[in-house]
């Protein structure tokens, strides 16, 4: 949040070009003029000289001209030309937000949220945020918002939460844009309008918030306030996942594996599963599991099913642990394993995954990976056929035939 500013005396500077100083500008800024000083400063800022552009704007500080203390502030919170100091970075920003400057004001704010170089207080954060935000600040709009959502520093309220949410989404504040479409999509202190909440998921996906990509492209794919169009979720997915959003990318692999919006393409699901996937994400790596398994899209390879299929499995995917434990069963990938193969079909079990609690139920009826017991074989059989799963039908039928 801080950065952003180092970045704008960057940008500001830039006009100045990587000239030599001019000596006329550094008699006035040894005389004490203050502009000149605040011009040096941004000079060897741009010129990456970042101790002598400290010791102008330092001077210009001291003057109490608030934008210079409000850059201050932040060169001690970024340790630019300076030793990185939270404590004088709070000084310094809380003498430029005493004079009404309202970029200080909103770091001031966000420092007495995340207790940087003061003591955490939420309602100090706050009145420092209303500030700001009473100025027109969007960034101090929507972190109003958001604590009048959670409740922190002020009471919980809806409502408030909306109203500022509402200023900043139209100062074109891109995460404010999202998160008003939130409200209007889940009917949060406000009535749900599903129109609504995609005029401004479309606002923040037009300015590249992959969030609301991914959130458009799934009120196209269900048809939620628009007509349903595979087409346009599918490209919005493509953007979301371009970002690195992970759910994204995964709901992208579904879309060309069953060929909705996309040409069908099993090569390109498990690339954009293969991203998900490396990312930790769970149902991801279980698909990119059977693709391996089953040789779609990629050489069939049972090594990598099983690495997939533990990654997934490990993360207590039902149906990547009763792979994982047909693979150890088997020995597809690996040494064969019984008893791996009853521990995870017991995990796979115990979630309800009717073909787990079959597979468990021939390891005891077998005797493989666990002591034979016939009685615990029928029990998981039955398990599995009141799940819908056949097999377990016939194989309860078949060991209550015996007595068992």
């Amino acid at each position: 949040m801080l950065k952003k500013l180092t970045l704008l005396i960057a940008a500001s500077a830039l006009s100045l070009g990587a000239l030599a100083a001019d000596p006329a500008q550094l008699s006035k800024a040894a005389q004490g003029d203050v502009a000149a000083q605040i011009e040096l400063a941004k000079h060897y800022y741009v010129m990456q000289d970042y101790q002598k552009a400290a010791e102008w704007i330092t001077k210009a500080a001291n003057q109490g001209d608030a934008w210079a203390q409000t850059v201050l502030g932040t060169l001690y919170v970024e340790g630019q030309g300076v030793r990185q100091d939270y404590q004088k970075a709070a000084e310094w920003i809380t003498k430029a937000a005493n004079q009404g400057d309202v970029g200080a004001q909103t770091k001031l704010g966000w420092m007495y949220y995340d207790g940087q170089g003061v003591r955490q207080d939420y309602q100090k954060a706050a009145e420092w945020y209303t500030k700001a935000a009473n100025q027109g600040d969007a960034q101090a709009q929507y972190n109003l918002g958001v604590m009048y959502v959670n409740g922190q520093g002020v009471r919980q309220d809806y409502y408030q939460a909306f109203k500022w949410y509402t200023k900043a989404a139209q100062q074109g504040y891109a995460v404010a844009q999202f998160n008003l479409g939130v409200r209007y999509d889940n009917g949060y202190g406000v009535r749900q309008d599903y129109q609504k909440a995609i005029e401004w998921y479309t606002k923040a996906a037009g300015q590249g918030y992959a969030a609301a990509q991914y959130n458009l492209a799934l009120m196209y794919e269900q048809g939620k306030g628009v007509r349903q169009d595979y087409q346009k979720a599918a490209e919005w997915y493509t953007k979301a996942a371009n970002q690195g959003d992970a759910q994204a990318q995964y709901n992208l692999g579904v879309m060309y594996v069953n060929g909705q919006g996309v040409r069908q393409d099993n090569y390109k699901a498990a690339e954009w599963y293969t991203k998900a996937a490396n990312q930790g994400h769970g149902r991801a790596q279980y698909n990119l599991g059977l693709m391996y398994e089953y040789g779609q899209g990629v050489r069939q390879d049972y090594y990598q099913a099983f690495k997939w299929y533990t990654k997934a499995a490990n993360q207590g995917h039902g149906r990547a642990q009763n792979n994982l434990g047909v693979m150890y069963k088997y020995g597809q990938g690996v040494r064969q394993d019984y008893y791996q193969a009853f521990k995870w079909y017991t995990k796979a079990a115990n979630q309800g995954h009717a073909g787990a609690q079959n597979n468990l139920g021939v390891l005891y009826a077998e005797g493989l990976g666990v002591r034979q017991d016939k009685s615990n074989a029928k029990r998981y059989f039955g398990q599995a056929c009141d799940h819908g799963n056949q097999s377990g039908c016939d194989n309860y039928r078949r060991l209550d035939q015996q007595g068992y």
